[in-house]
């Protein structure tokens, strides 16, 4: 069918095909692209290590995020972070678009004692795997909704979807965190229309840090800053090419 356009979405598939082959790293029709990433466990990436990110430790160490709460961890990769904050008393949905992450995941959990149903364990994770956008989460509201490299992935019209997102899931006065590639460090500076000329996102998309504000400028800022690097005998992970970011959604009547 020639016109094949009616609705929003319909405009948003049709920019995601200019990105093509690239537009497997988001779409449901996915190529396998991260299921190749990482089904090498041993090929050394650094976000393979089973260790929670720096910021969120401190998060949770500061007492930001309230105990015993609801979190989703978008993109959550092979588990890490989703399961400490199982770990932490959360009760956590993770979600993530290729399959073999998402089995390593739960391997992961299960070893953790934080699979959903674990006896015993503090909190559980459900893992996912589906298009961020899509999945039938169990839960309406989240108190903390967590993004470690899933938007810097992404083209510049599915922020569009991101934020719609975000409104549909994060509760009224919840947290939002994002760790992405920091301009100047890691990713492409180019401008957004460029991109769409070039029809690439060249491995990932960099962000100032009032670039972030900007885009989450509906937001409540609580801190943006750059990621403390982290020694290899540290329990946590950190690296200084990402860009930590943590939000609050304001209260609502």
């Amino acid at each position: 069918m020639n016109r094949d356009i009616r609705t929003a979405e319909d405009v948003l598939a049709l920019l995601d095909r200019l990105f093509l082959p690239e537009a497997d790293r988001w779409t449901d029709e996915a190529s396998g692209w991260w299921d190749d990433f990482y089904a090498d466990r041993s090929s050394g990436r650094p976000f393979f290590v089973p260790k929670p990110d720096e910021n969120l430790v401190s998060y949770l160490d500061r007492g930001l995020f309230a105990p015993g709460g609801r979190a989703l961890d978008l993109g959550c990769g092979a588990g890490r972070n989703a399961i400490h904050l199982a770990s932490r008393g959360f009760e956590v949905d993770a979600v993530d678009l290729s399959a073999t992450a998402v089995a390593w995941a739960r391997e992961r959990a299960d070893e953790a004692g934080a699979a959903a149903g674990s006896v015993g364990a503090v909190g559980a994770v459900r893992f996912h795997c589906g298009n961020i956008f899509d999945p039938e989460l169990p839960l309406a509201r989240y108190d903390v909704v967590y993004d470690s490299g899933c938007l810097h992935h992404l083209p510049p019209h599915r922020r569009v979807s991101y934020l719609a997102l975000l409104d549909r899931v994060l509760a009224p006065g919840g947290y939002f965190a994002v760790n992405c590639f920091a301009a100047g460090a890691m990713g492409s500076e180019l401008p957004d229309a460029e991109l769409y000329r070039n029809g690439r996102l060249d491995g990932g998309l960099a962000f100032t840090a009032d670039e972030l504000r900007w885009i989450f400028s509906d937001f409540t800022e609580v801190e943006i800053r750059p990621m403390v690097p982290q020694d290899p005998g540290s329990e946590l992970f950190g690296l200084p090419v990402l860009l930590t970011a943590l939000f609050r959604r304001p209260e609502r009547a």
